[in-house]
């Protein structure tokens, strides 16, 4: 693959502009789109690659260290096992789930794991007892999920994120890269399926998240992820019962300007 000299300066400009919000996501929209086309074709390693070849020590990559989470970690970990790799640890975890981070960490050599977690006055203001979850899902996730990001991703100027097509139906449509508000964002295994995955973990022995097998295909917090049958949406143990389908760092984030790109 190509170098990626022509979009370093892109980059550049972006980071040293001080211009309005708008100018910001135009340019990042921009660098996005020349950045989608050098990688049109690219594997999942090479799409990474690219990235951090583009973008150094300002790429992070954002993992929940959950039930597909090995795949995308080990063929980060064989580009550069130093990418940065932002973890956000809501305080309502599965004890499985920080056990098989630690595993992961581990066996991939990940050397930059950052644990994120709520801010203590936020807790202390919006959540003082813990049970937010019970009355306000999108306002326990907004602060137990969605500001951490925030603060975390402010220092990076793109981020790689774990999300599939096949997931679910408000992500069929998910690009390899795409610009997400002031900053991009690269989906290395946007086009992987259920069969590509569990491939890449058989050839390589990667270790299974151990809710797994006990019917989570898609796991979250404690509180709000259920097992989820046959035949049903991967994603459809994920607060059940109710329209929320995303916890929020994925969609329009307000905090993050007043045109609500997302993070």
């Amino acid at each position: 693959m190509a170098p990626l000299d022509t979009l370093s300066h892109a980059a550049d400009d972006r980071r040293a502009h001080d211009g309005t919000e708008s100018d910001t996501e135009a340019r990042v929209a921009r660098l996005a789109a020349r950045l989608a086309a050098r990688l049109n074709g690219a594997d999942a390693r090479a799409a990474i690659a690219g990235a951090r070849a583009e973008f150094g020590d300002r790429l992070a990559l954002v993992s929940s260290f959950g039930a597909e989470s090995a795949v995308l970690l080990h063929l980060a970990a064989s580009v550069d096992p130093t990418i940065p790799v932002l973890f956000i640890d809501t305080g309502k975890l599965f004890p499985a789930t920080l056990r098989y981070r630690d595993t992961l960490v581990a066996r991939f050599g990940l050397t930059d794991v950052r644990t994120l977690t709520p801010a203590a006055e936020d807790l202390a203001a919006d959540d003082p007892s813990g049970a937010l979850w019970l009355r306000d899902t999108d306002a326990c996730c907004d602060i137990r999920k969605v500001r951490p990001l925030a603060r975390a991703l402010a220092g990076f100027d793109a981020w790689i994120s774990g999300r599939k097509r096949f997931q679910a139906s408000s992500r069929s449509d998910i690009p390899l890269v795409e610009a997400d508000g002031p900053r991009v964002k690269i989906n290395p295994l946007a086009d992987w399926d259920p069969g590509d995955l569990r491939a890449h973990a058989r050839a390589e022995g990667l270790p299974p998240h151990p809710l797994v097998a006990k019917g989570y295909p898609s796991i979250g917090c404690m509180p709000c992820t259920t097992p989820v049958a046959d035949g049903e949406d991967p994603r459809a143990g994920r607060w059940r019962g109710q329209e929320k389908v995303e916890c929020g760092i994925h969609v329009a984030l307000p905090q993050e300007n007043e045109q609500g790109a997302g993070i």
